[in-house]
C-alpha cells in the first residue's frame, strides 16, 4: 500500500493502488449481512458455504444473485445444481459461519440445524430469512462466477441479522 493510500490523502483524487489486499481493506468498510448457501449434489451429498455476496436483483421476476470465486472447489456443485438455499444469518449464528467459511471442516453439515426444504435442499434452521431457488442464469464476471437465482418460496422470522464489517462479526443496533 503506497503512503498516499495509508494516509488516505490523494495526490489527486482516489488511491489508484488496486493491488487485492488494499481493495479488501476498503470494501471490508461496505458492511455486509452473513449467509449460508448450500445445495444437493445428485449424489446426495450436501455442499455449502459462507457468503456476503449477496444481493436482491429484482422482484419481478424474483431474482436473488451472488459470486463464488473461481476456484473453489465447490464451484461444479453449485454451476451445475437445479436448486440452492440462501440462508440469511442472525446474530448468535457465527460459528455456523465460520464453520461453513472454513475449508478444513471436512462435513460442515455435522451438527448443524439443517432442514431440508421441499425442492430437496438444505436450509438453515434459525436463519433470519431463507430463499429457495431455482438456479436460473450464469455469468463469469472477473475471477468469479455470478450466480442468478430465481425466488420459488421465502420464510422468515425476527431476528436480528448477523452483519460482517470490517474484517469482524457485528449486528445492527437500534437507533
Amino acid at each position: 500500500m503506497t503512503a498516499d493510500c495509508a494516509a488516505g490523502l490523494p495526490l489527486d483524487w482516489g488511491c489508484t493502488d488496486l493491488h487485492p489486499k488494499v481493495l479488501r481493506g476498503v470494501l471490508g468498510s461496505y458492511p455486509t449481512g452473513v449467509a449460508i448457501v448450500a445445495t444437493r449434489c445428485p449424489d446426495g451429498r450436501r455442499v455449502g458455504l459462507t457468503i456476503n455476496s449477496f444481493a436482491s436483483l429484482s422482484l419481478d421476476p424474483p431474482l436473488v444473485l451472488w459470486s463464488l470465486v473461481n476456484h473453489s472447489p465447490n464451484l461444479a456443485a453449485f454451476r451445475d445444481c437445479s436448486h440452492f438455499t440462501i440462508s440469511v444469518l442472525a446474530c448468535g449464528q457465527e460459528e455456523l459461519a465460520l464453520r461453513f467459511a472454513s475449508s478444513a471442516v471436512p462435513d460442515k453439515f455435522a451438527g448443524a440445524p439443517v432442514h431440508d426444504v421441499p425442492e430437496g435442499v438444505p436450509a438453515i434452521a434459525g436463519a433470519v430469512a431463507t430463499l429457495v431457488c431455482a438456479n436460473d442464469q450464469q455469468s463469469p464476471a472477473g475471477d468469479h462466477l455470478l450466480l442468478f437465482g430465481r425466488v420459488l418460496r421465502v420464510a422468515s422470522v425476527a431476528a436480528t441479522p448477523l452483519v460482517f464489517h470490517a474484517g469482524r462479526f457485528t449486528a445492527l443496533t437500534a437507533a
